[in-house]
């Protein structure tokens, strides 16, 4: 009979009582034991299976009552021999949990950490009877739990309750915390990346580094925040991404697991599709499937895979920045969409402040949350190794076609809009494309313009009644760019057009930018997937003051189109009729001819 499929269901022992599908990926204890380091750091996109490998270890090192053996009993972790069956419920341990802190205020993102610390406080209640705490640490640790704590008691909870929970017990402690980066992202979305920044680096390094009461740390998130911003202090951390070799199998499924699953529930028939849909992530060489999609797949009845680990909340930060860098960042952008690569460097340190203003970072942030795939390539064995970035597979893709389709449609003023663009393109209506454009091309200005006055979240006091130290403001606000002139060129105005365009006619056609045709590269081909269908060519083109007029540049593109037979290889393919644009920018102005 088959297993409960476990649906949302994110801690281990649960699961596992409850008898449901399970992949062990218990040989995480294993490999966490095997490091010297004594705190590690294991960044991961989301649902991919880290709350349950921390309620996992949570499970097997916790010193408590019930015996757990059960649990662990038919794993890998229980055959890898007695050496690391010794550390089993023997240390007293620290989970904390910050996921789920998406605030948009500093003030009730505070409000929720100082309740989570009180929280994990409420779990070992019983210190205070042991007789083994002074009356001040009584005293301190009663003021956490009711909410009245000062700030250096709260960024303290972790060295305080790791010195009293090893003076008590006799052994050290395990502390784990689970997204530990949620409030950062948060931050950045609600304008206090530097106060959360600053407490976190504060707590963190007090309960990790020279901890003397700490067996091992692991800390998991999506990302390995830049160190300057909160690692600084805390050289001892190990921090394994999803670059590098270390722990590649202990999150996500590898296809093997798949294959296995899939038999068990009788589709093994099914892998090609599920293959497509879901495979296409590397974690250090290895291929590794999307748990989360996986077990939503087999668990429901439909035969053809479809999008589950997509959603619009999740995916905010990474939505805002691509739209961000749109005109920027176009020919990459456009390379991804159309199916290419990027070949790129990658920092695993993402500096989340740089995120408006770095296209390094963009990528680096894309990598790391599942959203590309990075394979190693070696352009100079003496340089840095270089990435090829790609989209993993079709569910991700669904993320930025979605994403720059519904920014497409914004700009141009909804969904009839949208429709009377696509119907002039393919009807060859020049007159009709023009007025849209110019919809399209003065909202985009207005988007991607910073006018002075755009300011970032102005500088505010640590929440009321604490000091952080006292007196001290967080920093004022800034103009976005830092003085320089964030308005697109007109260039990045049509660049931002043409991701729009490979995003909202992804369904229909095949659109690329900048590809050989005839004797030149138009700027932009529209070919269809479906024959009996028009297909179109663009060439966009900048009026310069002083050098070029709107008309000048209408012409050159007309001439460009016709003298160097743009439309050749989609006739050559069958495609009738083709149409040929010229589009001039000047600005908000707009011009369109027909070829």
């Amino acid at each position: 009979m088959p297993r409960p499929i476990p649906i949302g269901v994110d801690d281990f022992r649960t699961l596992r009582e409850r008898g449901m599908e399970y992949v062990d990926k218990s040989h995480l204890i294993r490999e966490i034991l095997d490091k010297g380091a004594q705190a590690l750091l294991l960044p991961r996109p989301r649902r991919f299976g880290k709350t349950l490998a921390m309620t996992m270890l949570r499970c097997f090192f916790e010193k408590q009552d019930h015996d757990l053996t059960p649990l662990f009993a038919d794993l890998a972790i229980w055959h890898s021999g007695e050496r690391y069956r010794a550390h089993f419920q023997r240390y007293p341990v620290i989970f904390l949990t910050l996921k789920g802190i998406k605030l948009e205020t500093f003030e009730l993102a505070w409000d929720v950490i100082r309740k989570r610390l009180a929280g994990l406080f409420a779990e070992h209640r019983a210190l205070l009877d042991s007789g083994r705490m002074t009356d001040e640490e009584v005293r301190r640790y009663r003021q956490v739990l009711d909410g009245s704590a000062e700030l250096s008691a709260y960024a303290d909870a972790l060295l305080d309750l790791s010195n009293y929970l090893h003076r008590v017990h006799g052994e050290k402690v395990v502390i784990l915390i689970d997204e530990y980066d949620a409030p950062i992202h948060a931050g950045v979305a609600g304008g206090y990346l530097r106060e959360v920044l600053d407490f976190f680096r504060l707590f963190l390094t007090q309960g990790l580094k020279g901890n003397p009461h700490l067996f091992k740390a692991v800390l998991t998130g999506i990302l390995r925040v830049a160190k300057e911003s909160i690692f600084s202090g805390l050289n001892n951390l190990a921090v394994y991404t999803l670059l590098r070799p270390d722990f590649a199998t202990c999150f996500g499924f590898t296809e093997p697991e798949v294959m296995a699953l899939l038999e068990r529930v009788g589709r093994r028939g099914r892998m090609d599709a599920v293959r497509a849909w879901y495979n296409g992530y590397v974690f250090g060489g290895e291929v590794i499937y999307n748990p989360w999609s996986i077990i939503n797949y087999i668990d429901g009845a439909e035969s053809e895979p479809r999008p589950f680990w997509v959603s619009t909340s999740a995916n905010e930060l990474v939505r805002e920045s691509l739209v961000r860098h749109a005109a920027t960042a176009h020919d990459d952008i456009a390379a991804l969409l159309e199916g290419r690569g990027v070949l790129r460097r990658l920092d695993e340190n993402v500096a989340l402040s740089d995120l408006d203003t770095r296209a390094d970072t963009l990528f680096g942030l894309l990598t790391f949350s599942g959203y590309l795939k990075a394979d190693k390539r070696v352009v100079d064995p003496e340089d840095e190794p270089h990435y090829l970035l790609t989209i993993p597979n079709r569910e991700v893709k669904r993320v930025y076609t979605s994403t720059f389709r519904e920014w497409m449609t914004d700009r141009m003023g909804g969904e009839s809009a949208m429709e009377r663009l696509k119907r002039a393109l393919v009807e060859g209506d020049a007159e009709a494309l023009e007025d849209e454009l110019s919809a399209f091309t003065g909202n985009v200005l207005s988007y991607y313009d910073f006018p002075a006055g755009r300011d970032f979240p102005a500088g505010r006091d640590f929440p009321a009644g604490r000091d952080f130290p006292a007196g001290r403001d967080f920093p004022a606000g800034r103009d976005a760019g830092a003085g320089r002139d964030a308005s697109p060129r007109p260039e990045q105005v049509y660049h931002a057009f043409v991701i729009g365009l490979l995003a909202a006619l992804d369904a229909d056609y095949e659109v690329r930018s900048n590809r050989e045709s005839g004797e030149g590269r138009p700027d932009v081909m529209l070919r269809p997937k479906q024959p009996g269908r028009a297909g179109v060519v663009l060439e966009l083109k900048v009026a310069r003051a002083g050098r070029k007029t709107l008309e000048q540049a209408l012409s050159e593109g007309l001439d460009q189109i016709r003298d160097r037979d743009y439309g050749r290889e989609l006739r050559a393919a069958g495609v009738s009729p083709v149409h040929g644009f010229a589009v001039a920018f000047d600005g908000k102005q707009v011009r369109v001819a027909g070829a």
